[in-house]
C-alpha cells in the first residue's frame, strides 16, 4: 500500500508535499514529477508554476488568515429525506452548488439553503461536486462527507490546488471539513490559508503572470 499524501504548509512559504501519486492538470491532463518532495507555490508568483521557485521571499507573502473571514460556522439544513450540512467559512466558492442547483443554494439569500427545494437524489448529486468539503448531507442520520476516489492533487486553471483522495494537511480544520476533498489557496490572497476561499475570483488571478 503506498503512504498517505503529506501536505505541510511552510511558514510564509510552500507547500511541501510528500508521497503525492498525482500532480496534474485538472484540465490540460498536464503531469508533473511528484516523486520524493515537491514544492508547490501558494504566492502565486512563482515563474514556474505549480512549483515554488523562491518569489514568495520577496513579494511579501504572509500565510496569516484574514481577521475578516468568514467564520467557521456550520449550519445544517433539513429537507425531505435529506439534511444538507454547510460551512460558509470553508467554501471556495467553486459555484458547482449555486449553478447546479440555485433553488436550493441560494446566492445572495438568508438562508442560503432551502433543503426541500429540489429531490434528496438532486441534492446528493450536486453536493458530490462541490471540491472544497464544505457540503455535507446525511441520510437517515447518516452523515456522507468524503468519498472514494484515487489520491490526487490536480491544479485548477487559475484556481487551487483541489486535493482527492485524502492526505496530511498540517492545517487547522473548518468544522465538519472533508479531509477526503478539499481545495488549497495557490494565488496567496485567501482570508482563510492555506485553504481557498475564493479570492481568485475577485483579483482575477492569471497563473501566467510571474508576479502578484
Amino acid at each position: 500500500m503506498s503512504e498517505q499524501t503529506t501536505i505541510k504548509p511552510t511558514k510564509n512559504g510552500p507547500y511541501l508535499v510528500t508521497h503525492c501519486e498525482t500532480l496534474k492538470g485538472m484540465v490540460d491532463d498536464r503531469r508533473y514529477d511528484s516523486a520524493g518532495t515537491v514544492a508547490l507555490c501558494r504566492c502565486g508568483g512563482s515563474k514556474n508554476k505549480p512549483l515554488c521557485d523562491g518569489t514568495h521571499a520577496q513579494n511579501g507573502f504572509t500565510d496569516e488568515k484574514g481577521d475578516d473571514r468568514a467564520p467557521d460556522t456550520r449550519e445544517s439544513y433539513e429537507g425531505g429525506g435529506i439534511t444538507i450540512h454547510d460551512n460558509r467559512g470553508i467554501c471556495a466558492h467553486a459555484a458547482r452548488c449555486t449553478n447546479g442547483l440555485p433553488d436550493v443554494f441560494r446566492a445572495g439569500k438568508e438562508p442560503f439553503v432551502d433543503a426541500s427545494a429540489a429531490s434528496a437524489d438532486e441534492i446528493q448529486a450536486t453536493i458530490e461536486q462541490c471540491p472544497s468539503g464544505a457540503l455535507s448531507y446525511s441520510v437517515d442520520g447518516t452523515e456522507h462527507r468524503d468519498r472514494e476516489s484515487d489520491p490526487e492533487i490536480l491544479i485548477v486553471p487559475n484556481g487551487p490546488y483541489a486535493v482527492r483522495g485524502g492526505a496530511d494537511l498540517e492545517a487547522e480544520w473548518g468544522e465538519g471539513a472533508s479531509r477526503e476533498h478539499f481545495t488549497l489557496c495557490r494565488y496567496g490572497h485567501s482570508k482563510n490559508k492555506p485553504f481557498c476561499n475564493g479570492a481568485h475570483w475577485n483579483h482575477h488571478f492569471d497563473e501566467n503572470a510571474s508576479e502578484t
